[in-house]
């Protein structure tokens, strides 16, 4: 039996999927539906910050509604009983790996209950309705609260942090994730270049599943618990 000491995990829209959250670039995902170019850029929200508001005003409700399924606890437990380090990454930006308990977690794309302030930077919790007409807490500007989620052309948060976990992990873990969209899409590739285990999780193979030495497929409520069942026995 192997035993890792350093254990980084990265997360996707999959995980998140059986919870009753949209996944983006699967059929029918939320980039299917949506123009991206009109509600995820800082272009579209310079241009029509009503409309981009009311996208995440949405998204925000809708997360109210779900709640973490049995991948999201698989992951708090086992970073609540492994000896050594777990390291959460997600790129998600709902809350439900924090509702499931997790703690040592970088939400690399932003966070759905956040906003930030253009004028101060500040980022305050926001979980209703966001609006021009609201007020910075930290600054009083009115008209300068944004989403505090990551948008195409901006660079995804906590990369140092992230690349210095990578390059320290003996594990590396993907779950739900396309494999298509970097930086989150090359972690693999570090990781295994310092030496790490990669294991891909996910409903199927990913773009990059020839990148992992070992791959478990199905859905993410069966296949997460029982490997990560696995981890915790060998602890």
């Amino acid at each position: 039996m192997t035993y890792y000491e350093n254990i980084v995990i990265l997360t996707g829209a999959g995980i998140s999927a059986e919870s009753g959250l949209d996944t983006f670039r699967d059929k029918g995902g939320i980039w299917a539906k949506y123009d991206l170019m009109e509600l995820a850029t800082p272009e579209a929200f310079a241009r029509n910050p009503d409309l981009v508001h009311e996208f995440y005003n949405a998204r925000r409700e809708g997360v109210k509604k779900v709640s973490p399924n049995a991948a999201h606890f698989a992951l708090a437990q086992l970073e609540q009983s492994h000896p050594g380090k777990v390291t959460l990454i997600t790129q998600n930006v709902d809350p439900l790996h924090e509702k499931a308990g997790s703690k040592n977690l970088m939400h690399m794309h932003g966070e759905l209950n956040k906003a930030r302030c253009l004028t101060c930077h500040g980022v305050c919790t926001w979980q209703d309705d966001l609006s021009r007409a609201n007020i910075c807490p930290s600054c009083g500007q009115a008209g300068a609260l944004r989403p505090h989620i990551v948008w195409f052309g901006e660079m995804p948060f906590h990369m140092d942090d992230i690349t210095i976990c990578l390059e320290a992990c003996d594990l590396f873990i993907s779950i739900g994730t396309s494999g298509s969209v970097y930086p989150a899409a090359g972690f693999v590739q570090t990781a295994h270049g310092y030496g790490a285990e990669t294991v891909e999780l996910n409903l199927e193979p990913s773009d990059g599943d020839r990148l992992f030495s070992v791959g478990h497929y199905g859905k993410a409520t069966k296949i997460v618990p029982e490997y990560i069942a696995g981890l915790i026995k060998q602890d």
